[in-house]
């Protein structure tokens, strides 16, 4: 792993350890409240609308956000957005500690703190080429890649022990503390106002961004490409159901699932060196999501397989696994983590690379929408097909459809074929 980024570039490095255990901070609290939101309500789809319910404002919050950080210093917009995470956070904690949480306020608080969160991400990915300089941008994606992937591995998992050792309000006075390491890292910025002139946030700014990106083919070919993904291969949605009915072992089985693709993504980061040394990025998005499409397509021929019984001792369910099958669908959906962020890897790189520092917000807020909306598809599409044939169809079918839909969108594209990180154009 090239760790340049964090020795060579002090600031980069605080940023960085304040993004690890702020964003740990956060998953742990994610997790708590859909673990309080069942335990005040009983229901499973109360639960699931702490995402639905959030997804429109973290949408809106991550465009204006991208306009706010091409207009004001990105150390200013990141600071404010990241003071209202916390304030939130405190609050929640100071509500489960008086007893006064209910579904409401864990509903209000949570699409504060999404948005929020949107806009402090807009802010931070467009910062990075100055912290750094373009030639480590590769490197600084992948550590970035790192921590994602340790957060949601470690994040959730931590979460349920500390309500289950201790209580809801000593795990989300955790998240306010873990929280105040970010601010260390935003605190110690520079200066990091945007080059260029962009016109003042609203309606004018976002057709500035828009009429960029409509001259951006390898930009846009890139947002295409993370939507086949995420539409066909984001089998999260159907996880619970494979647990308990297809692989046996219940809740276990699902947080091993879960866990792999998160798995995947650190070890692929640990081993990104020569990420940086490849030119074409646009072909390396393409044959990473290829990858991802394979493995998704192998997840789903291991859940046909256990549809006819191989590798089972007797019956699965709940209580019985199928552990042979289980190990091997962790296999491939670590590779899925891995080939997903080698391509995120070529994606940041090109982003900040080619685009302009004066659209960089802008086209960071645009991207938001892209990865919110994108999983969200899909689990329309997984849930849909499970219901309608079996749990194996929607990774297979979705597999053949990511890997020939990547071929014909790569073989349309001349400039996406030819991007060249030496001369990088948008």
């Amino acid at each position: 792993m090239d760790l340049r980024p964090l020795t060579q570039h002090p600031a980069f490095a605080r940023l960085w350890v304040g993004n690890l255990l702020g964003g740990l901070g956060g998953q742990v609290t994610i997790m708590a409240v859909m673990l309080h939101m069942y335990a005040l309500t009983g229901s499973d789809m109360a639960v699931a609308m702490i995402a639905f319910a959030g997804l429109l404002p973290m949408i809106v919050a991550g465009l204006y956000g991208g306009m706010l950080a091409d207009f004001f210093d990105r150390r200013v917009v990141a600071l404010s957005a990241a003071s209202v995470t916390w304030v939130s956070t405190a609050l929640l904690a100071l509500l489960a500690w008086t007893g006064g949480v209910n579904e409401w306020w864990l509903y209000a608080l949570s699409i504060v703190n999404s948005s929020a969160n949107s806009i402090v991400g807009a802010t931070k990915s467009a910062m990075t080429p100055k912290l750094v300089g373009k030639e480590l941008v590769p490197a600084a994606a992948a550590l970035n890649g790192m921590t994602m992937g340790l957060m949601v591995m470690a994040g959730p998992a931590l979460g349920g022990v500390l309500v289950a050792l201790f209580s809801y309000p000593v795990t989300y006075t955790i998240d306010v503390i873990l929280m105040l390491s970010l601010f260390l890292g935003l605190w110690t910025l520079p200066s990091l106002k945007p080059e260029g002139t962009a016109a003042t946030p609203g309606l004018a700014s976002l057709r500035q961004g828009l009429a960029f990106l409509k001259g951006a083919p390898n930009i846009r070919m890139q947002y295409v490409m993370d939507i086949v993904a995420m539409t066909f291969g984001h089998p999260v949605a159907i996880l619970p159901a494979v647990g308990v009915l297809v692989l046996g072992g219940g809740e276990v089985t699902t947080g091993f699932l879960t866990a792999a693709i998160a798995v995947g993504t650190v070890m692929s980061s640990v081993f990104s060196g020569r990420l940086g040394a490849v030119r074409h990025q646009g072909v390396g998005i393409a044959r990473a999501i290829q990858v991802f499409g394979v493995c998704t397509l192998l997840f789903g021929l291991t859940l046909l397989a256990a549809r006819f019984g191989w590798f089972a001792d007797g019956p699965v369910d709940a209580n019985h696994a199928n552990v042979a099958l289980i190990v091997l669908a962790c296999v491939f959906l670590a590779g899925t983590g891995a080939a997903d962020n080698v391509s995120a890897v070529f994606r940041q790189t090109m982003m900040q690379q080619a685009v302009p520092d004066e659209f960089r917000g802008r086209l960071q807020g645009v991207f938001i929408v892209v990865v919110a909306g994108g999983p969200r598809i899909g689990a329309l599409y997984y849930g849909t097909l499970a219901t309608l044939f079996a749990h194996w169809v929607p990774p297979v079918a979705g597999g053949m459809i990511i890997v020939a839909l990547i071929a014909l969108l790569l073989r349309a594209s001349s400039t996406f074929r030819a991007y060249d990180s030496l001369e990088p154009r948008p």
